[in-house]
């Protein structure tokens, strides 16, 4: 059997109300006031594409540190940070997957998630099981529709042929250049045509036609879909395409719009996420997405569909939702609106290239080393334990703490340096298991860390060499949420 054996998602911590949006823009956009209802995810100043796949990736694969049977890791992202640098690599350093694993960036079309999920359904047979990202983080322009109507996230797909919990049943694609919207190379924003034209002669005309590919590859009717997946910013359109096709109402999945917005790439695979945590063995689904032309795939849940939970799961990331009301810090997290630094922010941010690779595992992958004499952690690993009293020589094994909890011992929360949130919060780590880092805490607010505080891992930006266009990333602590599972001694 082939399929999906295990899912994942990730939904910012911060979610921005649309109204403060439209209180701020009312001058200049009055028509948007009667629209701005709910919030949008919005993603810390310190996540971009690749470290919201990271978070996927892991409410996928849990806390595990044996990661070496995955043989494929597909990115599915039209916002990659790097535009020459093998985005999917960097993840796979931050995951420990092995260094043969195949890693692709897959880029170009809204649909390219599902092109990469179609993709991994042709590779696992052979090659094992593969596992598919994808995550935007897209800009928009302020006082545009798309700034209300987008909003940051991720989805991870687990693809195999063992332990199977949705059955892939077939597919159907039409490659179309059909130009809805575009960016350009050196560009930072879509380009959006008129939304009459995509809806009417775009999605209306071409989506059924891949739907009607998939039902009949899968020799599944229409009326038979349980769940119906369709994204789209343009309101009722999932269920006037569902309609057309044939596939009853009540199948028409909730598309999120109202708690996290559209997240583009990803926003397929997050529905399917959802779907699949309250899905039932024997349902169909159907999966399909608009882009350069459309593709959709049908699923079967299997009766193995409650063997797997993700780590936390799009209904736990929706919990644990912050509301935000500040629109301006939004825009200087979007790098839309320029503060004064201060002299102290004046720093030359250049990354030494080769030192990053030597110690590639211990910075992306968050690798110590643990004694094997004494059983102390070290980090940064090094040749010499340095134990008091007992220095001992090339005796420290890799000791992975990027699955592991933490105590906060000590901790500062200062403006005197710049930030770009302040203030800063950071201290003093204490490892279950053993091992003291100095960390920054990341998605923290006032009164939410104290001596004692529990702490769990994320992987996020560092900082930015603005001036090579260089981004590095690093691990930070976050307090630890009731769904947080941390690896086991």
């Amino acid at each position: 059997m082939l399929g999906i054996t295990g899912y994942g998602a990730y939904i910012p911590r911060l979610r921005l109300s649309r109204q403060a949006v439209a209180r701020a823009n009312a001058w200049f956009a009055p028509q948007f006031t009667p629209r701005a209802n709910g919030a949008r995810a919005m993603a810390n100043w310190d996540e971009d594409c690749i470290t919201l796949a990271v978070a996927a990736a892991r409410d996928c694969l849990g806390a595990g540190e044996d990661r070496s049977w995955i043989r494929g890791l597909y990115l599915a992202s039209c916002t990659l940070p790097f535009g020459e640098r093998l985005n999917a690599g960097v993840v796979s350093e931050v995951l420990t997957l092995s260094e043969t694993v195949e890693a692709l960036d897959i880029t170009g079309s809204q649909r390219s998630a599902l092109s990469a999920l179609s993709a991994a359904l042709a590779k696992a047979p052979s090659a094992g099981p593969v596992l598919v990202l994808s995550a935007d983080l897209r800009q928009t322009r302020a006082a545009s529709a798309q700034e209300l109507d987008f909003g940051d996230g991720a989805a991870a797909m687990l693809v195999g042929t063992e332990n199977v919990i949705a059955e892939y049943l077939g597919g159907g694609t039409v490659s179309v250049d059909f130009v809805d919207h575009f960016r350009g190379s050196d560009a930072d924003i879509d380009y959006q045509w008129e939304e009459r034209w995509v809806r009417d002669e775009g999605i209306v005309k071409l989506m059924p036609r891949a739907i009607a590919a998939a039902l009949a590859d899968a020799n599944v009717a229409a009326e038979a879909i349980d769940h119906f997946i369709f994204p789209s910013a343009i309101a009722k359109l999932d269920a006037q395409v569902a309609k057309t096709c044939g596939v009853k109402a009540g199948a028409v999945a909730d598309n999120l719009a109202a708690v996290v917005g559209d997240t583009g790439t990803p926003h397929a695979l997050l529905m399917l996420a959802q779907v699949l945590e309250r899905a039932t063995p024997g349902q169909r689904i159907l999966v399909g997405q608009f882009g350069s032309g459309a593709q959709a795939l049908v699923l079967r849940v299997t009766d193995s569909i409650d063997t797997f939970r993700p780590r936390v799961g799009a209904a736990g990331w929706l919990a644990r939702g912050v509301e935000e009301t500040n629109y301006t810090k939004f825009l200087a997290f979007r790098h839309q609106l320029e503060l004064d630094r201060g002299m102290r922010g004046e720093q030359d941010k250049k990354t030494a290239l080769s030192t990053l690779y030597r110690h590639r595992s211990a910075i992306l992958g968050f690798v110590g080393g643990r004694c094997s004499v004494s059983g102390d952690v070290h980090y940064p690993p090094s040749r010499i334990s340095y134990t008091p009293g007992a220095p001992a020589m090339d005796t420290q094994r890799p000791y992975k703490l990027a699955e592991r909890h933490g105590t906060v011992l000590s901790w500062s929360a200062e403006y005197l340096s710049y930030y770009p949130s302040p203030p800063h919060y950071y201290g003093q780590v204490d490892f279950d298991g053993g091992g003291r880092v100095l960390m920054e805490f990341t998605d923290v607010g006032h009164g939410d860390v104290e001596s004692g505080t529990r702490l769990e891992m994320v992987f996020r930006v560092k900082d930015v060499d603005e001036k090579r266009g260089f981004v590095r990333y690093f691990w930070k602590a976050t307090p630890v949420h009731d769904t947080a599972v941390p690896v086991e001694e």
